[in-house]
């Protein structure tokens, strides 16, 4: 979709200095979770653009992004700072990494990858599957609704750098891992998959950087 204005719908606080944003769907908009979108802005006199990752599990009537807030940002404190009723421009969706009905799903997540760890493993336990999710971060967002994934029977396991390998190891044979994260946790994840004996050229990779 071309650049189209989305009027913000709710702003939630999920996590320290991290915010989840929730946007009416325009008409025409269609996206899976694991996509995301270009986010634009004017913010003192300068055109900013930034990339957020889909953390719904669809977007019928609404849609969501989570938000890591840098207070010394330029975006991310913009965003912060919209209200219900607020627009904001938007392009996509991008990306070819999203879920695709795999009957059991493996989520990696570091940072800002628990946005769309939480819309994907929601969509995949929707549809019955079987859903794993190991979040790496020292200040946890969206641990309400990962806790409401663990009580519905998902595998949920929040962990520090020490931790991560056997994390990882105890669940990457269980389905299609999905890895979302910088690139360092990406080519930690590697290393944890691959000194289990998995092979991590089936994982659906999406790095920001």
């Amino acid at each position: 979709m071309d650049e189209t204005a989305v009027t913000v719908d709710a702003v939630e606080t999920v996590g320290p200095d991290t915010i989840a944003i929730t946007f009416e769907t325009p008409a025409g908009f269609d996206a899976e979770p694991g996509q995301f979108v270009l986010v634009r802005a004017t913010v003192d006199g300068e055109e900013l653009s930034r990339y957020y990752t889909l953390s719904s599990p669809g977007v019928g009537e609404t849609f969501e992004i989570t938000v890591g807030v840098d207070p010394e940002g330029d975006l991310s404190p913009w965003l912060a700072d919209r209200e219900v009723g607020d627009d904001v421009a938007i392009e996509g969706p991008f990306g070819e990494v999203y879920y695709e009905d795999e009957p059991s799903v493996v989520v990696f997540a570091g940072g800002p990858g628990v946005g769309p760890a939480v819309g994907l493993g929601e969509a995949a336990a929707s549809a019955g599957g079987e859903v794993s999710i190991v979040y790496q971060d020292d200040e946890p967002a969206h641990e309400e609704r990962l806790s409401a994934l663990a009580t519905s029977g998902a595998h949920v396991a929040i962990v520090g750098e020490d931790s991560l390998a056997d994390a990882v190891a105890e669940v990457a044979d269980e389905g299609q891992v999905y890895v979302f994260g910088f690139q360092q946790f990406v080519e930690d994840v590697r290393d944890a998959i691959e000194a289990a004996g998995g092979d991590f050229e089936r994982a659906k990779v999406e790095s920001f950087g």
